[in-house]
This record gives structure tokens, sequence and C-alpha cells, in this order.
């Protein structure tokens, strides 16, 4: 959410940013709903500043022993109650519009986030590593995950429809090996390790800017009034929400969770495979800190170096973008992602998130912190993907096949794994 104080200051700017990211917004209407508001408020304060006036003239009059010559007060003060009775109302519904658009204004954007419209015009900022040369026929995660048994989409679309799946055995420890990396990580660089609710009150999606413009991507489980996180962001955000904390020093959390996404507006689209599924699993990074735009841009390149050291701790050759206008969601200020190189796609597809949402989130949840003068202010908010799985499996195991079917473990998992260093198939 923004200040509405910024809004009147900055209309043009706002209705250009709504534009940019594709929202529909009409900053005039708001303005003219919020100068509505603020007429009435004026109003009601006039009124009840003439029922004053009028109360204390009546005391003075009959203490006077002059009761007749009140009767005329009396009535004004009745004529003035059914007026504010109507414009309170008034004012109970000009909140409610303003409320209702507010709600929809999307955050700002940062001067180097380039414009455009979708994820064909984000900008490449690097890439990390080579994309492998393979001299041999090369299988796609499905079939080597058949292939050693690692995977069943098929019974996984049998039991619970499109978009799901099972794994199995060694692609079970795989896919807790990437979070169990992923989390170790962050612990060692100073970040608490959560387990958090994924079912949440819908409040918990509105205050975090999941909601309203995220909500038909959202899984609702009907007559409970919740619904399922797509990321432990939620969460996170929310554990904050409503309280003065203390970002002294920046306020660091990594959730491990499962997480929820219909994937509306994906029919026909990577349908194959596991790149996009209704259920999967993050490790997510949360960052709180002081309302700076420097200390924020400065963990925003942090978090983004923390998911980038995973993928060079997996072996994987990737690439960090910067998010358009277009790409971008209504929370964001400044946003990277990282592609991992997939060979089944011969492209990268993308595997991590990066964004810095300046105040937007602590506004809507009421997360402030005192400053060194003792003022109220908001925090910023941060997130980052340190992994999601089983995405990740896809370029883990096609970058990491070799010619006699095996699939190589990179070292840094060889711990979780039990201490093998590649899987080997089974015999056929």
């Amino acid at each position: 959410m923004l200040d509405i104080r910024f809004i009147r200051d900055n209309p043009d700017l706002v209705q250009r940013t709504a534009q940019q990211k594709r929202l529909e917004l009409s900053v005039t209407d708001l303005l003219n709903w919020d100068q509505k508001r603020r007429d009435l408020l004026k109003q009601i304060e006039d009124l009840r500043a003439d029922r004053n006036r009028l109360t204390q003239s009546i005391a003075t009059t009959i203490q006077q022993g002059n009761r007749a010559a009140s009767e005329p007060l009396k009535e004004q003060v009745r004529q003035i109650n059914k007026e504010l009775t109507m414009q309170e109302s008034a004012l109970n519904q000009a909140n409610e519009q303003c409320e209702q658009r507010m709600m929809s204004v999307p955050n700002i954007v940062s001067p180097d986030t380039p414009v455009g419209r979708d994820d064909t015009d984000n900008v490449e900022i690097r890439q990390v590593g080579t994309p492998p040369v393979f001299a041999f026929e090369t299988l796609d995660h499905v079939q080597l995950g058949e292939r050693h048994d690692l995977i069943d989409i098929a019974r996984g679309v049998k039991s619970a429809g499109s978009r799901n799946y099972f794994l199995k055995g060694a692609g079970l420890y795989l896919h807790l090996a990437v979070q169990r990396l992923a989390l170790d990580l962050l612990t060692s660089y100073g970040f608490t390790a959560m387990d958090v609710p994924v079912m949440v009150r819908p409040e918990a999606l509105t205050r975090t800017g999941f909601f309203p413009t995220g909500q038909d991507q959202t899984f609702e489980i009907t007559g409970e009034d919740k619904w399922l996180v797509g990321t432990s962001e939620v969460s996170l955000v929310s554990y904050y929400s409503d309280e003065i904390i203390d970002v002294t020093e920046p306020i660091r959390l990594a959730g491990m969770s499962a997480c929820f996404r219909k994937e509306i507006g994906s029919a026909g689209r990577d349908v194959r495979g596991l790149y996009r599924v209704h259920q999967f699993a993050k490790v997510e990074q949360v960052v709180l800190c002081e309302n700076n735009a420097e200390i924020s841009e400065q963990i925003l390149q942090e978090i983004t170096g923390h998911a980038e050291e995973i993928l060079q701790l997996l072996e994987l050759p990737y690439r960090v973008m910067s998010v358009c206008t277009g790409d971008m969601s209504q929370k964001t200020y400044k946003q990277y992602d990282i592609e991992t190189w997939m060979p089944s796609r011969q492209s990268y597809g993308e595997t991590h998130s990066s964004s810095n949402v300046l105040d937007f989130q602590s506004r809507r949840s009421n997360i402030r912190y005192r400053d060194a003068d003792g003022k109220l202010q908001f925090c910023h908010t941060l997130n980052n993907t340190a992994v999601a799985s089983p995405r990740i499996l896809i370029p883990l195991l096609e970058n990491h096949q070799h010619k006699d079917g095996s699939i190589y473990i990179p070292k840094a998992l060889r711990p979780y794994m039990g201490g093998i260093d590649r899987l080997i198939a089974p015999q056929e």
C-alpha cells in the first residue's frame, strides 16, 4: 500500500505505474473519493463543533433559569444529530470506496527497472556457468525420473488430477536435500529457520499484497475462511503484523513449507513434467529492515547472492534477469529472476525470484519500528526463493546426466544423500 499523501502528490506516476504493470486502476477515481472523504470529514468536524457550542449554550441558558430559551437550541442540536447520522453514513461509504481502490494501487518501481510488457522484455544482468554440451542423446527429467524410479506423474494425475506427481525413493531424498542445503546455508548467514502455517486467513494474503490481484491463483478451503499459501512469505511477513519491532539489525527469516498454486492462465503450457505443478516446496528468505532505500537495496543483492550460491553449490549454469514492469506483481518495487539452464527446453527456466517491496507490505500489515528519533516508521520487506522443488530437480537431473544413464550428485548434496556420488539406473 502506498501513502495516500504520496498518491495525491504523484497521481501521474501512480497511474503510469499501474499501466506499466498492466493493472486496472483509475487514480482520478480514487482521488475523487479521497476528496469526498476529506470533505465529509471536515463537515462532520464542523457539525460536531456546532453541536458542542450549542450544548454549552443550552447548559448556560438553563443555569440562568431560562428554560424556554433553551428549546430552540435543543431543536438545532436534534437537526445537527440527524445531519451527522447522514454524513457519517456517507463517510463510511467513502472510506470503503477509498479502501477498495487503495487495494488496487501498485507499488512504484525502481528507476533501474526496465519498462516492458512481459517476461520477453526482461533484461539479462549476468550469466554464470556454461550450459553443457552432450555427446549423446539426452533424456528429459521425466524420462530420467522414470528410468531411475524417482518420479511417478501418471499416478499423481490418477490420484489428484493434472499437474500432480509422486516423488519416490531418491527423488524424494533429492527434493529434501536441496531444501536442507538451502536451509543450512541461510542459517549460517544468520537467518532464523521457521516452519510456518500454510493455511492462512484471507487478511494475511491481503496485507502481504497477494490479494486481491492474485486471488485467482490461490486455493480456498471452502467453509473455513482459510486459503493455502503459494509462498511462506505470506506467513513470515504476517508473523509481525500489527507489531512494533526492532530492526536495528535486519530480521532475517527462512521459511520452509509446502506451497500451492492454481496455475490459472497456464492451460496448455508446460504440461509435461514438474515445471508447473499445483503443490511444491520452497525455502523462502524474508528480511525486514529499516525504511532506508540504500539498506534494502543492499539486502536485495545479498539475498539474490544467497540463491546464486545455492545454484553454484548445485553446480548448475544460470543467469540473473532484471524483471520488467509488465512482468512484476502489484507489490514489487524491484525484482530479479534467476533462470537455470534446462537442457530439455534448450533454454533457461525460472527457478528463483528476489524482490524488494519497500514499505508496501508493512503499511498494509501495520509493521513498524522506532527510528533513532523515536518516531514510528514502516519497515521495508524483501523476499527471495532460496530454492523451490521439484522445479529445481529439472535442471539438477538433466544437467548432471551421464551417457551410461547415471546421474551425478553435486558434492554439496552428498551429505544429505547418504554420501552417494551418483544415482545408478536399475538394469533394464
